[in-house]
């Protein structure tokens, strides 16, 4: 037993990794110190809210009570699964703020025009046009938000008036031409409110920081109309953030050729070389398997339906299924599914492999681990009920808590909330009690915890506590709603992207080095030289990287500077995933009889696609500020999404369930890979069609268009009209893509057939 083996307990000591070690807590402790100063710093710097908005004869326009109710509304309706505020949220409508600051941009010149010259502005003179279009953005650009009572020129008042009056209206009616369905959990009061919002979010996109050049979010969007253009720091940090991360590519691979390359002559620690009888709480885990096939298979079918809205808003080949399944909602189904069925994946890996770890069975873990699948279904199954019924308005009092939250990946209610972290937590629970099943063993792991003596088993556990942990901090706050858009989107993405660009790489690098390690492949020393270097570089870019996403969205400037040095960092501990999945390759081959050849397909897959989806697709491109200035809110942010999400964590998960599969069979019984090996072709050939034959076609397109006419063109129907060929075109990459995952759920049917209840068999499996 790996915990329990005394070579493993006084094996000598490794200084090489005795010192990534320490740094390793250094760096951790350094990078989430400086993430909670900046957070002070955000809720400081966050756009404030004025008392009121009132004209020149003192008529309120809007209140700050009117602004947070609306921003209620906003989440109440999910508008952020339709369309994008500050360019977070859905790709397929248009992005709030740049639309509505264009109108606003437009209805103020009218004014201004009408008021000084008594004619239309398309009449006008083009001498007279532009000194129109000076005082109107100068006009968009004093308003002064840091004042109590802010007073509103009568032009800028006037178009505030009329452009609330639309979003109310069009809030409260279809649109189907637009695949827009009404908000039926608003009201005529509440859509007004919510107008509020949309409007004041608009203004801080333009409206200076006072004594500054900048708007609260950087000047984004790129809107000439109004002035909106990238600042010197977006430009600066650009420069040197290049610089910066060509410099440490040569740092990193000078320390892990000099010192983690080395000629490997440490004894092995082959925990799962052998196979042995399977535990009653390994039996159990087959339903956890079947539940990542489903749900896989729900998000494809949805994300087909969505799909195809792009190029037929006003129904799905002809059936108007928009009346009763909302863009929204399908949205909400197809953002969720993956965060469920990766994280069931790997729930269930861990829950499998722990004991075959440990060698041992913890009394009544059998027990525990079907109340967590059941705990589990129940809780997503609830928080997708309450997320139509909550978009549908027929949770109306209690939304908050049991029907839809309205914030992108986390959209489920509150309590829904709080259940799936306890399903959490309880996983990291069985999980520990799994590795150190008897008093003995805790003893013993305890005892080289807190000596410094850390293995990866005590890794592989850290990493179901991170996993648990950052969930939590997307329930700031707890009881209700934050008022500022900002410091909500500010938590959010310390779940959404804390947990996928360093609890995830935590936990999939621990996995991944602990089975390469317990195969027999490399030596326990080289694998965890490899996780503390790597997860030195994860918690440096993981963290802190965290910052660009926060470039636009009303937070202090300094996250430029701070979020696009880090940013970059996020794909150097991926360069060495890759070449690891290189050297892991040559290994395998030469192991002629090696048994996990097709699980091992996967996760050198993950790998590549974790190095070209999140580092070629993600942090060495779009993550530099000025390009993520143009960028953001366009189809190669879904390109980045799709490739990294899927591609990095999607078949890592698929890959641990076919190790555990391969386990299962043992020696007794037939392992066939050709299904398996067909799946992962289809899923690469699906992801590739994908990239070429829509997200590109499109985003480049679409990139261009925003810096020739700015985001609010470049996000509208116009523009995606045309573009129609090329949604179309999605369709091919779906089929072959859908085509693996079925493939791949006729196979786990298959390889699970020896432990399904439904059969009959009870033989021990060897």
């Amino acid at each position: 037993m790996a915990i329990e083996a005394a070579g493993v307990d006084q094996a000598p000591e490794d200084p090489v990794s005795n010192v990534l070690k320490w740094v390793l807590l250094a760096v951790a402790v350094i990078c989430f110190g400086i993430l909670g100063w900046v957070t002070v710093l955000t809720y400081r710097d966050a756009p404030p809210f004025p008392d009121s908005f009132v004209r020149s004869d003192g008529t309120v326009l809007m209140s700050a009570d009117d602004i947070v109710r609306g921003k209620e509304g906003f989440q109440k309706a999910d508008l952020m699964d339709y369309g994008s505020l500050y360019g977070m949220g859905s790709y397929f409508g248009e992005d709030y703020t740049a639309d509505n600051l264009v109108r606003l941009g437009k209805l103020t010149e009218a004014n201004i025009a009408r008021s000084r010259y008594g004619q239309a502005l398309d009449t006008l003179p083009t001498a007279e046009r532009a000194v129109v279009k000076a005082e109107m953005q100068s006009v968009l650009q004093g308003v002064d938000l840091t004042q109590k009572k802010v007073v509103v020129p009568d032009a800028l008042a006037e178009a505030i008036t009329t452009r609330r009056a639309q979003i109310t209206q069009s809030l409260l009616h279809h649109d189907f031409a637009r695949g827009w369905t009404q908000a039926y959990s608003l009201d005529e009061t509440s859509a007004g409110y919510t107008a509020d919002f949309l409007l004041y979010s608009s203004l801080t996109t333009v409206a200076r920081r006072p004594g500054t050049d900048a708007s609260w979010t950087q000047n984004w969007p790129f809107e000439p109309l109004v002035g909106n253009t990238p600042t010197t720091s977006t430009f600066r940090w650009t420069w040197i953030s290049f610089c910066f991360t060509f410099f440490a590519f040569g740092v990193v691979l000078f320390i892990y050729e000099r010192f983690l390359n080395d000629p490997d002559n440490a004894p092995m620690d082959p925990v799962l070389g052998e196979f042995k009888p399977l535990t009653p709480s390994q039996r159990r885990v087959w339903k956890y398997f079947l539940v990542v096939a489903a749900v896989l298979l729900l998000q494809i079918l949805v994300g087909s339906i969505m799909a195809h809205y792009y190029t037929e808003r006003a129904a799905f080949y002809g059936i108007p299924i928009d009346k009763y399944l909302p863009f929204n909602f399908l949205r909400d189904v197809h953002i969720q599914a993956p965060i469920v069925w990766i994280g069931v994946s790997w729930i269930a890996a861990a829950l499998f492999l722990a004991p075959a770890i440990s060698g041992r069975e913890a009394k009544g873990q059998a027990v525990l681990v079907d109340i967590l699948f059941w705990v589990t279904l129940f809780i997503v199954a609830g928080a997708l009920l309450g997320n139509y019924l909550g978009i549908m308005g027929y949770i109306d009092k209690h939304w908050f808590w049991f029907g839809n939250q309205g914030l992108s990946y986390i959209q489920l209610g509150r309590a829904w909330q709080i259940g799936f972290f306890g399903g959490l937590a309880i996983w990291s629970v069985l999980v520990f009690r799994a590795l150190w099943p008897t008093r003995e063993t805790l003893w013993a792991a305890t005892r080289q915890f807190w000596s410094g003596r850390i293995r990866l088993e005590h890794l592989l556990w850290a990493s179901t506590v991170n996993i648990a942990l950052l969930y939590v901090f997307g329930m700031i706050p707890l009881t209700g709603i934050e008022k500022s858009f900002t410091i909500s989107d500010f938590w959010r993405w310390w779940v959404v992207h804390l947990w996928v660009e360093q609890s995830f790489e935590f936990f999939a690098s621990a996995i991944s080095a602990y089975l390469l390690m317990a195969v027999g492949l490399v030596s326990r020393r080289l694998a965890e030289r490899a996780v503390y270097f790597e997860l030195i570089l994860i918690f440096l870019g993981g963290v802190l990287g965290t910052g660009h996403h926060l470039y636009w969205a009303g937070e202090p400037g300094m996250w430029v500077p701070l979020g696009s040095m880090f940013s970059f960092i996020e794909v150097l501990p991926l360069v060495l995933l890759i070449i690891e999945a290189i050297q892991q390759r040559r290994l395998i081959q030469a192991h002629g009889d090696f048994k996990y050849g097709l699980a091992y397909t996967y996760i050198i897959g993950a790998a590549f696609w974790n190095f070209v989806g999140a580092g070629v697709f993600g942090g060495g491109t779009l993550n530099a500020p000025l390009v993520n200035y143009y960028e953001h809110a366009t189809f190669l942010t879904l390109n980045h999404a799709h490739t990294a999400l899927f591609g990095a964590f999607g078949l890592l998960g698929i890959g641990l369930i076919y190790f555990c599969l391969r386990y299962i069979a043992g020696e007794r019984h037939e392992f066939g890979e050709s299904v398996g090996r067909w799946a992962f072709w289809l899923y690469n050939i699906g992801l590739v069609m994908w990239i070429f034959l829509n997200f590109f076609p499109i985003g480049w397109p679409q990139l261009d268009a925003v810096y020739e006419h700015g985001l609010a063109y470049a996000r509208s129907q116009e523009f995606y009209d045309t573009t129609l060929f090329w949604q179309w075109m999605r369709m091919p990459g779906d089929i072959v893509f859908a085509l693996g995952a079925l493939l791949m759920a006729w196979d786990f049917l298959v390889k699970l057939r020896p432990i399904l209840p439904i059969f009959g068999t009870n033989e021990p499996m060897t």
